[in-house]
């Protein structure tokens, strides 16, 4: 018959390690988007190719309010705007990070990962006794 120590390890373990590669990930692949309407305006017109009318269509706005918003004449958005903003805004964000941090990433050396596995048997008193290691190995791009 088996233990309980003969199974794979617990699933908060493995949690663990996808909460870290997603905080990895979050940590070298992001930077914080722009926070102020109006930088999230100036932002999402430069990827709307500088068009008023496309960017006061996609927020839901008229393009006079988003001149104001430009100019700096409104700095407070009201919630529907706000919200809007914000999606907009993170969605067409961090893809762009991203990309750019993975081109850096493909024109340097690479990157390193680290994990820490559990080898061995569950035979107890032997020298196969399971043991968690650290392995180190790098990730070279293509």
């Amino acid at each position: 018959m088996s233990d309980s120590n003969d199974t794979q390890p617990p699933a908060p373990r493995r949690n663990r390690v996808l909460d870290a590669l997603v905080r990895a990930e979050r940590k070298v692949f992001t930077r914080p988007a722009p926070k102020s309407a109006r930088a999230q305006v100036e932002f999402l017109y430069k990827r709307a190719k500088q068009s008023t009318k496309a960017l006061a269509e996609q927020l839901g706005v008229s393009t006079r309010t988003v001149q104001r918003y430009r100019a700096g004449q409104l700095t407070k958005p009201q919630k529907k705007l706000q919200a809007a903003l914000v999606e907009e805004t993170e969605a067409q964000w961090q893809p762009q990070v991203r990309a750019q941090a993975r081109e850096r990433a493909a024109t340097s050396g690479g990157m390193m990962v680290e994990v820490t596995a559990y080898f061995g048997f569950t035979c107890s008193g032997s020298s196969d006794n399971g043991r968690e290691r650290t392995i180190t190995t790098p990730i070279s791009p293509g």
